[in-house]
């Protein structure tokens, strides 16, 4: 496909997109609430954080510094980030956009993202968006790891792939789930697509998502990546849950 193919679709996308979720300013949105309380109280996360999971610290550490369950058990990925805490500050500048259809911000989404996760980035051969069911992308009309994975990508100048990882288990909600419950809910729900497995043999990959809780579903996906030949997967999401460490079961 050539150049000039290629910016024709990504209009004709950004085009469609527009229509369907038209772009307005979540800043300056007269009469309506939720505007007043959008980014102002964001908590955006940086370091000091768990050098895995990227759990933020409270206090300076070193740079090789784990929290306490990936010490006591470290996932498949190599490093999650976020670029912000979801908490009552950011929670509905996430949901306007997960499921509100708010896309506008995707700009600063991106910027954010990129900062947190600019080590991954560095060293990255794709960025590889977790992908919806089938089912759930026609309600939701739109996959925002997607999104966030395309706008993040022209930040960063990574090959963005989002036909590598395919979902192929419509899995219920991981809402209101345990950590246990998460990992068995997301249990063989991903796989590689056959034709695109060459492309990850010595990769090194970003895996997007929106919003990390467990990390399961981060873990579930990084764990398919591996096992068809990636080198390296790190996760980097809009925002992660900030709870208690708790050591797993």
């Amino acid at each position: 496909m050539s150049f000039m193919q290629t910016g024709l679709l990504h209009q004709a996308a950004k085009l469609a997109i527009d229509t369907l979720l038209p772009p307005q300013s979540l800043l300056t949105l007269e009469n309506d609430p939720m505007s007043k309380r959008l980014w102002q109280d964001v908590v955006f996360l940086d370091e000091p954080c768990c050098q895995i999971c990227g759990h933020p610290f409270e206090f300076e550490t070193s740079l090789q510094s784990l929290c306490a369950r990936c010490s006591a058990m470290p996932p498949k990925y190599t490093s999650a980030r976020a670029a912000m805490k979801y908490d009552d500050g950011s929670r509905a500048l996430v949901l306007s956009f997960k499921h509100g259809g708010r896309t506008e911000g995707l700009a600063m989404f991106a910027a954010q993202m990129h900062r947190a996760g600019r080590r991954a980035l560095d060293k990255a051969d794709y960025i590889i968006p977790v992908p919806l069911h089938m089912h759930r992308l026609i309600k939701r009309r739109y996959n925002q790891s997607a999104l966030l994975g395309r706008a993040l990508a022209h930040i960063c100048a990574v090959s963005f792939e989002p036909d590598i990882l395919m979902r192929v288990k419509a899995t219920p909600s991981q809402g209101g789930k345990s950590v246990s419950a998460r990992r068995q809910n997301v249990q063989g729900a991903f796989s590689i697509k056959p034709k695109a497995a060459h492309q990850l043999k010595g990769a090194h990959i970003v895996l997007v998502d929106d919003v990390m809780t467990t990390g399961a579903t981060l873990e579930a996906c990084a764990q398919v990546l591996l096992r068809a030949g990636a080198a390296e997967v790190n996760g980097l999401c809009l925002a992660r849950v900030v709870r208690p460490v708790k050591l797993p079961k």
